[in-house]
């Protein structure tokens, strides 16, 4: 991972909202927000490109909102 200030701001804000959506998930025992959660803190780990984290970031939330919608 490069150590662009951009990058590693963009990173922490998206594992941050990993976190909330993980501690979410956990408590409630609602796997999609889970699954959410781990592969939003993890991924940022492999990408170091902002436009892709944030293109990823929104597929992933977008992915998780039509579990949600479906029923999951």
């Amino acid at each position: 991972m490069s150590f662009d200030p951009t990058a590693l701001l963009v990173s922490v804000l998206i594992s941050a909202v990993g976190v909330g959506f993980f501690l979410y998930g956990k408590k409630q025992q609602r796997a999609p927000q889970l699954v959410a959660g781990i592969a939003l803190m993890a991924y940022t780990y492999f990408v170091s490109s902002v436009t892709v984290m944030l293109a990823i970031a929104a597929a992933i939330l977008a992915a998780l909102w039509v579990a949600v919608r479906i029923g999951w």
